[in-house]
């Protein structure tokens, strides 16, 4: 037998429900860039990985479809590192020039795992719930083909002539419902009806209810939810990311703030290590590693909100694999530990003392490469520069001194004990 004629083997998904997210558009209407609009970030992650992360959350999904555009197979593959499922995340699909041909093409990807029942879902869609998608399956259950998430308008509706902004009549919005997805149906079925309708149907349709309806389908209406909202325009993102950074912060409630202070002698050198970048200077600051004195106080500082003893007790300077060593990576294993328990560096502010050099002119390269080191916005970093007034081994120009303040915000555990 050739391999030509050969069908895929089949794969069975152990209870056989599956989610197809379509998200293989442009996104051109959320004004971000070239970057679609299902890979940009809210709340510090991709669109798209939050939307997987909450169907994954319902716990009745056995395995996951996405389908990409063509030209997204890095954005995708950045999405999804370090994205944790307990349902099968398959690979992805390559999507078509429309929505109805991107969900076919998904379908069909679908169908060598045999499922019984799919969800369609909008990849821009990622604050659905549990409930809703229950409520869709349900219906499926009691033998529904077709169940569609849907709320009621609650808006008064008027309709106008193109073109003329006037007013024509007032329509009735109670038999009208606005469609949300998941869709969900019997898998056989809308397969049918969407190879049906690229063999000759009516065009390019806007939801998989309708395609299943051309067929001469039956589907229900299953209770939405308002909040399951589709991100559309640069606003949709900027609220999504303003609701979810809100509810981040609201759930880290036990707020910390700790400081710490370091100090580094000068030797002879070229320039110094301060807050990540390198001074031309006269001198260079001692010490077992690039003796970054800002880095060092930062790192103290974060280190101490959390009560994880200090810098020298993870980095001794007695051990020779820190000799000459980076201090960026000082400061990023201390943000780290922040993210190990699930908790954001809110601020850090640091001073450095010194007579020289000047810090003014360094300040702002300082800031954002804290910043990104830390993983934090550049709004969050603040950075000031003070002398001693001649006074005491800074004001001698010995050596440098830096004071910082970490504020740390982790989840709030009521029973913790020592």
């Amino acid at each position: 037998m050739s391999t030509e004629s050969a069908s895929p083997p089949k794969r069975e998904i152990p209870a056989r429900t599956a989610a197809l997210v379509v998200a293989a558009g442009r996104g051109s209407r959320a004004g971000h860039g070239d970057t679609p609009k299902q890979y940009q970030l809210i709340g510090g992650a991709p669109v798209l990985a939050r939307t997987l992360h909450a169907l994954d959350c319902a716990g009745t999904i056995d395995a996951i479809q996405v389908v990409i555009h063509r030209d997204d197979m890095p954005l995708y593959e950045a999405c999804m590192a370090g994205l944790s499922l307990a349902c099968t995340l398959l690979p992805p699909a390559i999507g078509g020039e429309t929505r109805q041909r991107s969900v076919l093409l998904g379908l069909r990807a679908l169908a060598q795992h045999v499922p019984d029942r799919v969800l369609i879902h909008d990849a821009a869609r990622p604050f659905v719930t549990k409930a809703v998608i229950d409520a869709t399956l349900q219906a499926l259950a009691r033998g529904d083909t077709g169940a569609i998430a849907s709320i009621p308008v609650v808006d008064t509706l008027k309709s106008t002539s193109f073109g003329t902004n006037r007013v024509d009549e007032t329509v009735d919005r109670e038999q009208l419902r606005i469609a949300q997805t998941p869709q969900g149906f019997r898998f056989d079925t809308i397969l049918a009806a969407h190879e049906d309708a690229a063999r000759g149907g009516p065009g390019d349709l806007t939801d998989d209810a309708a395609v299943a309806q051309w067929a001469g389908e039956t589907v229900r209406f299953v209770a939405g939810d308002p909040a399951n909202v589709k991100i559309t325009t640069a606003e949709d993102l900027m609220q999504a990311d303003r609701k979810l950074t809100l509810e981040n912060w609201a759930a880290r409630g036990d707020i910390r703030v700790a400081s710490a202070y370091d100090v580094h002698a000068f030797e002879a050198g070229d320039h110094v290590m301060l807050g990540g970048i390198e001074i031309a200077h006269g001198k260079a600051l001692k010490g077992h590693s690039d003796a970054d004195v800002v880095l060092h106080a930062l790192t103290d500082a974060i280190l101490a909100t959390l009560c994880d003893a200090d810098i020298g007790h993870h980095f001794p300077p007695s051990d020779p694999a820190w000799h000459k060593a980076s201090s960026d990576r000082f400061l990023a294993f201390a943000a780290d530990r922040v993210r190990e328990r699930d908790g954001a560096i809110a601020h850090l502010d640091t001073t450095v003392v010194c007579e020289e050099p000047k810090i003014g002119p360094h300040r702002e390269a300082m800031r954002a490469r804290i910043a990104e080191i830390c993983g934090i916005p550049l709004s969050r970093v603040s950075v000031k520069a003070t002398t001693s007034e001649s006074l005491g081994f800074t004001g001698r120009g010995e050596g440098i001194a830096a004071l910082a303040s970490a504020t740390v915000r982790l989840p709030f555990c009521p029973d913790e004990t020592d």
